[in-house]
C-alpha cells in the first residue's frame, strides 16, 4: 500500500511543477537537443539527488526544533508555498547549458541548479519534515517531476499552449493550504 506520505508528495510536486521553471527548462532542453532519453534520464537523477538533499535537510531540522515550533513552521511553509504558487515563474537567462557537457550532463547541472530554493525542494524539505519518511517523500516528489516533466519533453510546445496553467497553480495553491491548515491542526 502507498504511503500517504508518497501520494501526497507525488500530487504536490506533479502540481507544483506545471508552469514552474524547470517544466519551462524542460522544453526548452527539448526542443534544443531534441533528445528525449538522456533528457529524462537527466531531470530523473538530478531529482533524486535534490530532493534527496533536501529530504535530508527536512529530518535534520526537524530533530532539533520543538514540535510546536515545527507545526508552526510546518503550516505557515506550506501556506507560503500557496502564495507562491499563485506567481508564474519565468526561465532565468542564465541557464544556458554547456555543450561539452552533452545532453544527459547539461541536464542534470542544469536541473539541479535550477531546483535549488524552488517551490518543489521547499516542499520536499516541509514534506520531509512533516512525514519522517525521507524514502516515501523522496520517490513521491521525483514521481511529480516526471509526471509534469516527461509530457513537456515529449510534447514539447504544444502542452504548454493546451494546458490551463493559471488554473493548475490556482489548485496546486489549494492543496497547499489545505495542507498547511491540516499540519496546524494536527
Amino acid at each position: 500500500m502507498l504511503s500517504q506520505a508518497f501520494l501526497l508528495s507525488t500530487g504536490i510536486v506533479a502540481l507544483a511543477e506545471i508552469g514552474d521553471k524547470t517544466q519551462l527548462l524542460a522544453l526548452l532542453l527539448a526542443t534544443r537537443f531534441k533528445k528525449p532519453v538522456p533528457i529524462i534520464t537527466g531531470i530523473f537523477v538530478s531529482t533524486i539527488l535534490n530532493h534527496f538533499a533536501a529530504a535530508w535537510l527536512g529530518q535534520y531540522a526537524s530533530g532539533f526544533i520543538n514540535m510546536q515550533m515545527l507545526k508552526w513552521l510546518l503550516a505557515a511553509s506550506f501556506i507560503g508555498m500557496a502564495i507562491w504558487m499563485l506567481i508564474p515563474d519565468k526561465l532565468d537567462e542564465e541557464t544556458r547549458l554547456l555543450n561539452k557537457l552533452g545532453v544527459f550532463g547539461a541536464t542534470v547541472v542544469a536541473f539541479f541548479l535550477a531546483e535549488m530554493g524552488d517551490k518543489t525542494q521547499i516542499a520536499t524539505v516541509a514534506l520531509s519534515a512533516r512525514y519522517h519518511d525521507t524514502v516515501s517523500v523522496v520517490m513521491g516528489t521525483t514521481l511529480g517531476m516526471m509526471i509534469a516533466n516527461v509530457p513537456a519533453v515529449l510534447l514539447g510546445e504544444v502542452a504548454t499552449r493546451k494546458l490551463p496553467i493559471t488554473l493548475v497553480h490556482r489548485v496546486a495553491a489549494g492543496l497547499f493550504v489545505v495542507v498547511g491548515v491540516l499540519t496546524f491542526m494536527a
